[in-house]
């Protein structure tokens, strides 16, 4: 059953004062970040573009059991809306917030293309929130390891659901997988936190009733859609060196080998 679930954001906790200083752990050192030739935070569209099938998840599930026919999604840094159209059919209609326009037009192709009804709004999350309108559902996926002041992010979350949020992240950061390029073209050390138990640990704090789910994405290895000399280039540059050193990188990634299945965490609470 949903039920209705009051949250409190009056004063940080420890635990959203741990993830904020693991999180300002990762930020790259600035006579790193003074050699990049362009900006290392990025994120290409063509690698958050929706296929036409879906593959299930738990995630997808937890959303999908709270909604009926007809319902509304809003999914928060939707990328190319993989979250919300994972949930077409039973919603009818999905509502994208992003901060990339690229994005949002892709959102909104995914939506017509399922023969959803679609809105887009465009700016980061929670400051766009006063105009998004709510939903039945809130899913917000591969988001939360970009976000330090996070309690608030959270409390926005759930003031726009009106049944169910659901957020899913890998159980450690993202950037991880980067840890030994990083090691081997700038000797560096990357952090090892936050994780998603962090996460959750955060949420409870604040007074949400969440509950998380681990499991393995077996899928997320063959959804790149991004050829291995593009995978080199968006590398490098993450990494802050020059295209030169591009050979290098391939070279790298080719001896590593593909990314393993990766354990994902689905966290959920009713409102």
């Amino acid at each position: 059953m949903c039920m209705r679930l009051e949250t409190t954001v009056a004063h940080m906790t420890t635990a959203a004062q741990r993830w904020r200083e693991d999180l300002a752990a990762w930020a790259i050192p600035p006579e790193i970040l003074a050699q990049a030739p362009e900006s290392p935070w990025i994120h290409p569209v063509a690698m958050f573009t929706v296929d036409r099938a879906i593959s299930d998840s738990p995630s997808h599930m937890r959303a999908r059991e709270c909604l009926r026919a007809g319902e509304s999604v809003l999914d928060i840094g939707c990328g190319g809306g993989r979250a919300a159209m994972a949930l077409v059919p039973p919603a009818a209609h999905v509502i994208g917030v992003d901060h990339q326009a690229g994005m949002l037009e892709h959102f909104a192709a995914a939506a017509v293309d399922r023969g959803a009804s679609h809105e887009e709004v465009l700016g980061d999350w929670p400051e766009s929130s006063p105009r998004t309108p709510m939903a039945d559902v809130v899913v917000c996926h591969h988001v939360a390891y970009n976000v330090a002041d996070v309690v608030p992010f959270l409390a926005a979350l759930t003031a726009h659901a009106r049944r169910r949020v659901v957020v899913e992240i890998p159980t450690t950061h993202p950037l991880s997988s980067m840890a030994p390029l990083w090691r081997q073209f700038w000797d560096l050390q990357r952090p090892v936190g936050p994780t998603a138990e962090d996460l959750l640990h955060v949420a409870r704090e604040a007074g949400i009733d969440a509950s998380m789910h681990t499991w393995i994405d077996e899928s997320f290895s063959a959804t790149s859609k991004t050829s291995a000399e593009e995978q080199a280039r968006f590398m490098r540059i993450r990494l802050c060196l020059e295209p030169g050193r591009e050979p290098e990188i391939a070279a790298a990634m080719a001896a590593a080998g593909p990314p393993p299945a990766r354990e994902t965490a689905t966290l959920w609470w009713d409102v």
